[in-house]
């Protein structure tokens, strides 16, 4: 009995927990009851239960449409992303939940919009101060549109609001745009554009319901009030200069460009700058000059005449009335007018002699090129100008000069510290000669000069030298020996007058105090290694250089190594070795006698068998190895056995 009234009981508890179960399994959705999405932004629906372990989810629209959308369930949630949203997912969407045999639904209504810019502002034309225009705001991917209200305000200044009441035909993104024409004032100069744009959805909470952007008025006046000021006067003479000023009012501020105009109609273009300075002015300059003031929006002009005057011409020689030229340079003479439109030239040496040049006369300007002027071309040449009645004449005299190269110095030999050494420095084709100084100079100081007085008169070209012995010492070494040439012609000018070269000294020091080194003796046994090392001063440093003196007494090389060795030495080894330090400045030498012995033989009665030494050897090494193992082995029997720890720790 006891054991049915359990069972009862037990079963009864089973009872109520089922009961408790399904009277505690709920469903929740979230966001709850309403979504507001943006079209082309993704959306998640939540749908999650409690006081269930495995629950099991289903997704489905009011309608049975298309869900649009991804599921994924997970323990006991289940997550409906929609990404991106569009018209399809504007929906009631029910999210069934199935726990056992218990199951609930929720709902949540899914309602979209589009509003994801700022307006955008267009001008139909850059904006003029009295030139109507047209300002576009553009509300772009608006839903629903029916529900949009466009304002456009100039500063605080509404222009025009538009409500876009029409009915929607169809779900679908629409561009609005509000168009308003004005004709800008002076006022308008930095005032804002604004465009304000609002969706009235008062059932759905988003942001932003409105939205507004902001243009600055850039207001242009296209250029005014132009006018040209000239300095000193509209009416000049030959030779003048005119200074023209012009200045235009407008915004942005105009831009100022100045050109001609052409006997044939056409303009051309002179300056970009408000002040136009013409100098030197000529009778074809005479005409028409026009300022206009240019910016975005327009242009002005003004016009003024310029009238030049005729002026007696005048003649100018260039490069001067005197010009230095290098004997076989090119050289071009020049002749100029000024003050005559159609001169006629000619040339001619003043004393009558060939031209040896070629000449080229093209409208105010007359040349005479000399190529690779020699002594026949130093002469006075006269240009003859012709202008109508009127003759002018002009002389350029051309004088000639050879300083074609820097010195060049040359030593005798390589320079030997005690040596006597011959310095030469040399000019090459110089011109004129008498007029040329040569000076050379150590670290400074001047060794010798010379001028070279003895060519005077002489039309030719010389190479003059300047020679100088001298005894050179180690302290020379890195001193600068400097040969300076000078053409003393202060009358002309050009560019070198004074030329010069340098050269370095290196004074070099022969070998000596040759030294050789034998280790470790020059009396050696047969079989023996010997190390011969030699060692030389000098300026460079002297190259080693051994060798053997043969019987003949010709040597035999060896090495250049500073250390010569011989390994395994023979009797036959013995002799004569020679080292030698060598440089550029000469050679030493030093010598050693080396002396190798026999080797004793087996007869001889101190000599001891190497067989014999190796058994000694063995010997001394196993007796005492055979009485220690003994010693271990006797006392491995006493104790049974035997440690080498044990056997320390005794001795100790």
């Amino acid at each position: 009995m006891p054991r049915k009234i359990s069972m009862i009981f037990g079963a009864s508890s089973m009872l109520w927990m089922l009961f408790a179960v399904s009277q505690a399994f709920k469903i929740e959705i979230s966001p709850e009851y309403k979504i507001v999405a943006q079209i082309g932004t993704p959306i998640s629906l939540t749908c999650s239960t409690t006081e269930c372990e495995s629950p099991s989810f289903s997704w489905r629209t009011q309608i049975d449409s298309p869900l649009n959308g991804k599921v994924r369930n997970e323990g006991s949630k289940s997550t409906l992303t929609m990404d991106p949203v569009s018209f399809e997912n504007e929906h009631s969407y029910l999210c069934t939940a199935t726990c056992e045999s218990k199951k609930m639904e929720k709902g949540i209504q899914v309602e979209i919009y589009s509003f994801p810019k700022d307006p955008e502002i267009y001008l139909s034309d850059s904006v003029e101060v009295g030139k109507p225009v047209t300002v576009t705001c553009s509300v772009p991917d608006v839903y629903p549109f029916d529900r949009l209200e466009i304002s456009l305000l100039k500063g605080n200044q509404n222009l025009k609001t538009q409500e876009f009441l029409e009915e929607m035909q169809t779900k679908s993104l629409e561009t609005k745009s509000l168009e308003v024409t004005f004709i800008p004032i002076n006022e308008d100069i930095g005032k804002d554009l604004v465009c304000q744009a609002k969706l009235h959805i008062e059932e759905i909470d988003f942001e932003p319901k409105e939205r507004e952007t902001t243009k600055k008025l850039q207001v242009y006046i296209s250029p005014q009030n132009t006018v040209i000021s000239v300095s000193p006067s509209k009416r000049l003479q030959e030779g003048g200069s005119v200074t023209m000023t012009c200045s235009s009012e407008g915004l942005p501020d105009p831009q100022i460009f100045w050109s001609r105009k052409l006997d044939d109609g056409n303009i051309q273009r002179l300056s970009g700058n408000a002040t136009l300075t013409l100098i030197a002015m000529r009778m074809e300059d005479s005409g028409i000059y026009v300022c206009e003031g240019v910016n975005l929006v327009g242009k002005q002009r003004e016009e003024v005449e310029l009238i030049v005057k005729e002026k007696p011409f005048t003649v100018e020689v260039f490069p001067g009335p005197q010009i230095s030229a290098q004997i076989g340079d090119s050289v071009v003479l020049t002749c100029a007018i000024t003050g005559c439109e159609s001169p006629s030239f000619s040339w001619r040496t003043q004393i009558d002699s060939p031209l040896s040049g070629k000449v080229r006369s093209e409208g105010t300007k007359s040349t005479l090129t000399l190529n690779s002027v020699s002594f026949e071309n130093e002469h006075s040449y006269l240009c003859t100008v012709t202008c109508g009645r009127k003759k002018l004449e002009k002389g350029i005299q051309v004088e000639l000069y050879s300083f074609p190269r820097d010195p060049e110095i040359e030593m005798s030999d390589p320079l030997v510290d005690g040596n006597q050494a011959t310095v030469n420095c040399s000019v090459p084709n110089v011109y004129p000669a008498d007029r040329l100084e040569i000076k050379l100079l150590k670290e400074g100081s001047i060794m010798k000069n010379k001028i070279f007085l003895e060519d005077v008169g002489k039309k030719s070209l010389e190479s003059k030298s300047l020679e100088i012995t001298f005894i050179p010492s180690t302290e020379d070494t890195g001193k600068v020996l400097v040969c300076q040439a000078e053409l003393h012609i202060d009358e002309m000018e050009f560019e070198l007058k004074q030329r010069q070269s340098t050269q370095t000294l290196h004074v070099n020091v022969s070998p000596r105090d040759t030294r050789i080194l034998v280790s470790p003796s020059n009396i050696l046994e047969e079989g023996s290694s010997v190390n011969m090392t030699c060692s030389s001063d000098g300026l460079p440093a002297p190259k080693i250089v051994w060798s053997r003196k043969l019987n003949n007494g010709n040597l035999q090389p060896l090495s250049e190594n500073t250390t010569l060795t011989l390994t395994s030495t023979k009797t036959e080894d013995s002799g004569t070795y020679v080292c030698e330090g060598v440089n550029l400045a000469g050679r030493n030498r030093k010598e050693v006698e080396l002396i190798i012995q026999g080797k004793p033989r087996k007869g001889n009665k101190d000599y001891f068998s190497p067989e014999l030494l190796v058994l000694y050897c063995i010997s001394s090494l196993i007796i005492p190895g055979i009485g220690m193992i003994i010693y271990f082995a006797r006392k491995a029997n006493m104790k049974g056995s035997y440690s080498l720890v044990e056997a320390q720790k005794s001795k100790v």
